[in-house]
């Protein structure tokens, strides 16, 4: 069965979650890089563990937790800065290749979605900020559901928003995990690799591993 329909993670694989780091590096200093790969693993960590708890809390809750958590490891980073920090992640940039990749598929007709542990309204925002909008038929957010990827739940919305079987649905995620996830569902699943990681759940391998969107189609 032809593939009719890509769904792209959100962070980390569209947009750059460092990027909100970024644009404040002067202010928070030479742990710049640290203080923000913590902000990032203390995100994903409590979506995990508030998924397998059943206390369900927003990803964007989350965000500003895992925030406050690293702020607390690097008491050199003044405090004041979490406003813009948290402002800045919903204007996060997208990397070089995502617009010339969703440009050639749109072009080829396929359907393009969001498919986010994100609220849809953060997805909506960093999208619209970096305009990636205008490509997206529609945004996933497993808010929906009150469960975060990689429960065989989320995976489930996705195909019932795009009301098509798992074999039309192509998943593109820069998270080793989340193609797990989606292999474990069914899922056809592309790797972004973009940092050349070695390789994890080998019993649930991805269909091809890609740098870059830019080797897509």
């Amino acid at each position: 069965m032809p593939i009719r329909a890509y769904a792209f993670d959100a962070y980390g694989t569209l947009f750059d979650v460092h990027a909100a780091i970024s644009r404040h590096r002067e202010t928070i200093g030479p742990d710049a890089d640290a203080f923000s790969a913590l902000w990032r693993a203390k995100q994903l960590e409590y979506s995990w563990t508030r998924t397998l708890m059943g206390r369900y809390q927003n990803f964007w809750s989350l965000t500003g937790q895992a925030l406050d958590h690293a702020l607390s490891r690097f008491p050199s980073i003044d405090n004041s800065i979490r406003p813009a920090l948290l402002d800045a992640y919903w204007r996060l940039a997208a990397y070089p290749d995502v617009l010339p990749a969703l440009t050639r598929l749109r072009l080829m007709g396929h359907q393009i979605a969001i498919f986010t542990n994100g609220t849809a309204a953060m997805a909506e925002g960093a999208a619209n900020a970096s305009d990636v909008l205008p490509f997206v038929d529609v945004i996933v957010s497993v808010d929906e559901i009150g469960q975060f990827k990689t429960v065989p739940d989320a995976y489930g919305l996705l195909l019932r928003k795009l009301a098509m079987q798992a074999e039309e649905v192509c998943l593109v995620s820069s998270n080793r995990w989340d193609i797990a996830g989606g292999k474990a569902f069914g899922l056809p699943a592309i790797w972004v690799n973009r940092t050349g990681m070695p390789d994890e759940y080998a019993d649930l391998a991805p269909d091809r591993v890609i740098a870059s969107l830019s080797e897509l189609v």
